[in-house]
């Protein structure tokens, strides 16, 4: 069960790609002895083991012949249908975690505020706590400037970094209606003692 030091039994922190949500998942880790899932390595799984005809909603970008072709509002709506089609699955991540006592962070991209109210609602009715936090960054400048220490293989990312600012802005828009707290990535020093601040807020 949680404790006054740790506010949470299950804590879900959001965001697009290229934020930071792994190191802060492992900072917080190494403070809590929780356990990481990272929902990127649920989500292939869910792939390889379904096919796009029985569930479509998880091979959007599978799918399409050249997903390097589609523009740019394309790719954001298939971000969030994807995210979307998540739902579910991270309901039974969340239910699983709970059924130990160990603490559990579950860091991603491809979860949406809905599902993490869904899934804190249903630990409350428990007498669990799951927190949920999303980071957000606005500029694909910093987001590409991320990408390019991450994976320099890769070169340039233009493109990518643009589209995950805005999926990173329509997240935050849908936190925030959903009165989850929304934390600035940046200044990346601050990060973990703003985490944990926003945190220890009493639920709303």
């Amino acid at each position: 069960m949680h404790t006054d030091q740790r506010p949470w039994d299950v804590l879900l922190i959001g965001g697009a790609s290229g934020l930071g949500k792994s190191r802060a998942a492992a900072r917080l880790r190494a403070e809590h002895g929780a356990f990481v899932v990272e929902f990127d390595d649920v989500v292939a799984a869910l792939q390889a083991a379904t096919t796009p005809a029985g569930h479509p909603g998880l091979h959007h970008f599978t799918t399409v012949p050249d997903p390097d072709a589609l523009g740019a509002d394309r790719v954001l709506e298939l971000q969030i249908a994807t995210a979307h089609a998540l739902d579910d699955a991270l309901l039974g991540v969340v239910r699983n975690r709970l059924t130990v006592d160990v603490p559990a962070i579950v860091e991603g991209d491809y979860f949406t505020p809905t599902a993490a109210t869904r899934a804190a609602a249903e630990a409350a009715a428990q007498g669990r706590c799951v927190r949920a936090v999303f980071l957000h960054e606005h500029d694909p400048l910093r987001i590409g400037a991320n990408y390019a220490d991450r994976e320099p293989q890769t070169g340039p990312q233009p493109e990518r970094a643009a589209v995950s600012a805005r999926y990173s802005t329509w997240l935050a828009d849908q936190a925030r209606a959903h009165a989850l707290p929304v934390v600035d990535c940046r200044p990346y020093a601050t990060l973990p003692e703003r985490l944990t601040a926003a945190l220890t807020r009493p639920l709303a």
